[in-house]
């Protein structure tokens, strides 16, 4: 590395330079801790900004000669290039991602609840969280490709200093939520697996450390990153697939279940769970800084639609495999314990417990198999969870510093707080289960911090262009501000 020009004017023998040795080693020390150590201290301010993915950490996607080219009019309309699977391949990856905040220990946690309190009847709300989450899912994904920005830097850029920090700690909260969840499961995986041996406060520890494996996989790339991921969402969807063959739950039901709207003053909290643990806010700041790690050409209309049209595929079809792995555990308990004394109680960890003692070891311990998928879930969502922090924290703040650092910063947010409810809470206490249903609806009170600014940010013309979304799309705007009063009284805040 070349001195700076600085160093090379400041004669080394003056008293000057030794009376400013302090500051410099400190500006070094800062300069270390940013992408490409003190390299950057030469950059421009807008090397400073915070952005998802650098340049050469993006995946590219192979444009052929034949196909239209907008030299001549970047904001020209032109069609949009033929279907390629190729082309579905190379985008594939992100909407995976995002699809893991559909199936983490939460969502596992409500949707075993919600069939074991309800039975069949609160498919449908399963189902329609669903579609509502797709389409938050596919305008946050629409937002980060259009702007080649993601949602938390468009917050800090569009919206006032106070309102900015004020949707960041509202996040920060929905994180460390979700982080709880997802790190108690993943210890109460290990747990099981261990036979005992590891205690809950041991599998937090471990899982710890699994930042580091984030960090060593993306180190290898994006697509290493994304096929990790798509190896733990097969493990999910095999484990629960066994044990949905194995309990042989009611198609008939089940159907009924998904057509019939049936709600009951008695599962109301199960109800609002399912909502929150499946639209969680932290997943839609998520999805629009991962849909940057692709190479597009925002100048050029033809590109930015190719890119909206592929991402909206493989996400609706990420989202069609998570529809399946929570409809396999919700009918599974719904057909095992619904109407039981058990009902009541049942947990993440006592589950496979309960499943082991009715249905016995028709080919694989049902205990293994629920703690495989469960450690599947745990360790897929923190992971993730760890990068959306990252995401978040950089965009609010613009925090510019190494990968290493922020996910440790990140990581330290969840690991303390889930490090006191593991010492202080028993697994088999029916407290824990409590702790997770209000988790659950803590989410679901944080869906507007998100949703209210991604549907201000992609209506507004000025900033989406001519993919800015119509007004039957602004239609989860009202649903939020009906369902949430008392956010609705604050959002001209967020109107520009």
């Amino acid at each position: 590395e070349l001195p700076s020009p600085n160093s090379l004017a400041r004669p080394t023998h003056s008293p000057l330079a030794h009376a400013s040795s302090a500051p410099m080693a400190s500006r070094d020390l800062a300069e270390s801790l940013l992408p490409g150590g003190g390299a950057s201290a030469s950059s421009s301010h807008d090397e400073y900004e915070e952005r998802a993915y650098d340049s050469d950490d993006k995946v590219s996607i192979s444009i052929s000669d034949s196909e239209p080219d907008d030299d001549g009019d970047p904001g020209a309309a032109r069609a949009r290039p033929a279907f390629s699977w190729r082309k579905l391949w190379r985008f594939t990856g992100p909407g995976f991602l995002m699809c893991i905040g559909f199936l983490d220990p939460g969502n596992l946690e409500g949707d075993l609840q919600a069939g074991a309190a309800a039975g069949y009847q609160l498919l449908w709300l399963l189902l329609w969280a669903t579609v509502m989450g797709a389409l938050v899912q596919l305008l946050s994904a629409r937002l980060g490709v259009v702007t080649g920005k993601h949602l938390a830097e468009l917050c800090r850029e569009e919206y006032p200093p106070w309102a900015t920090r004020a949707l960041w700690v509202m996040t920060e909260l929905a994180l460390v939520g979700a982080d709880i969840q997802e790190v108690i499961g993943s210890a109460i995986a290990i747990k099981i697996l261990s036979g005992g041996i590891v205690p809950l406060w041991g599998g937090v520890v471990i899982t710890a450390f699994d930042c580091f494996i984030f960090l060593f996989l993306e180190n290898y790339g994006v697509r290493k990153l994304e096929a990790f991921f798509g190896v733990l969402i097969a493990t999910m969807a095999i484990s629960f697939a066994i044990m949905f063959g194995e309990t042989k739950p009611s198609g008939k039901e089940l159907l009924i279940g998904l057509v019939v709207p049936k709600l009951s003053s008695k599962t109301i909290k199960q109800a609002v769970g399912i909502v929150g643990c499946i639209i969680m806010p932290h997943n839609v700041f998520l999805h629009s800084a991962l849909v940057q790690s692709r190479k597009i050409d925002t100048k050029k209309k033809s590109r930015v639609q190719e890119a909206v049209y592929y991402y909206n595929i493989e996400s609706i079809l990420a989202l069609i495999v998570s529809f399946f792995i929570n409809i396999c555990v919700t009918t599974v308990f719904a057909k095992g314990f619904y109407g039981s004394d058990k009902a009541d109680n049942i947990g993440l960890e006592n589950a496979g417990q309960y499943l082991q003692e009715k249905y016995g070891t028709a080919l694989f311990p049902v205990l293994y198999i629920w703690a495989i998928g469960l450690l599947a879930s745990g360790q897929s969502s923190t992971i993730t969870g760890t990068y959306a922090g990252q995401f978040v924290m950089g965009g609010f703040l613009n925090l510019r510093l190494k990968k290493w650092l922020r996910a440790v910063i990140t990581r330290s947010f969840a690991i303390i707080p889930t490090m006191i409810v593991a010492l202080f809470f028993d697994t088999e206490d029916p407290t824990m289960d409590v702790l997770n249903e209000s988790l659950n609806v803590l989410q679901s009170i944080q869906i507007p911090f998100a949703l209210i600014p991604l549907i201000t940010l992609v209506s507004s013309e000025q900033l989406m262009g001519s993919f800015v979304v119509g007004p039957i799309t602004k239609a989860p705007t009202a649903v939020s501000t009906q369902y949430f009063p008392t956010l609705a009284d604050f959002r001209p805040v967020f109107l520009f």
